[in-house]
């Protein structure tokens, strides 16, 4: 999904708007890590007042991505290889579970529209488009979550979500992990399509797990 940042906000409840902005910017570096959110500037990007923006920070400081100190305001948090140790586990569970749940309750029209995105999505691999693959993986993985049919279950993804996207976004993959990738999720697809709900929520465990290797890899160069 595309989201420009800088239009003015004009649907309610702003809150939930602005959080989604300013998670945006985080994950794709807009907002770099340490660097303070001025309110003021903000404000006036958005044309909102200081209490949903204030609303939204609490919001992103919830989901680990800004730090709220009393008296120096909002900054955008630093990714450390201890806030990926402690988020990703969580996140493969929930992930798993979400595999399991989708089996049981995914249409064929869900699936069918999650292999013509897949197909995109290998395309986007052979030529080496990794910010458009990017973002088909992460419609793919949202509709899997979706087909769960468990909103309690999504809630607590989201939690967690801008912090893994974020660190995805800060590692660049080296051409044999991405090869990689794309396999994994082949097979991904493929017990998505078998509706085998144990087989999948092994695979999308796996599959994240490896990813948290790939970042902190990155990080440690």
């Amino acid at each position: 999904m595309t989201i420009d940042v800088a239009a003015p906000i004009q649907r309610r409840p702003l809150h939930n708007e602005l959080s989604d902005r300013l998670r945006h910017m985080i994950v794709e570096g807009e907002l770099a890590p340490g660097e303070k959110l001025a309110e003021k500037e903000l404000c006036e990007q958005f044309g909102v007042s200081r209490t949903p923006l204030r609303e939204a920070m609490k919001v992103l400081a919830t989901e680990g991505l800004v730090q709220l100190t009393p008296n120096r305001g909002c900054t955008v948090s630093k990714l450390t290889l201890a806030d990926l140790d402690e988020a990703f586990p969580i996140m493969g569970a929930l992930e798993a579970l979400s595999g399991e749940l989708a089996c049981q309750h995914i249409t064929d029209d869900e699936i069918l529209h999650i292999e013509k995105l897949h197909s995109r999505m290998v395309q986007k691999y052979e030529g080496g488009a990794l910010r458009d693959y990017f973002k088909l993986n992460e419609q793919i993985h949202q509709l899997i979550l979706d087909a769960a049919r468990n909103p309690t279950l999504a809630q607590m993804q989201l939690s967690l979500s801008g912090r893994v996207r974020r660190a995805r976004y800060m590692a660049n993959m080296s051409p044999a992990r991405w090869a990689k990738a794309v396999a994994e999720h082949e097979k991904i697809l493929e017990a998505l399509q078998g509706r085998d709900g144990k087989r999948l929520a092994v695979l999308l465990k796996e599959h994240l797990a490896n990813k948290l290797q790939t970042v902190k890899d990155a990080l440690t160069e």
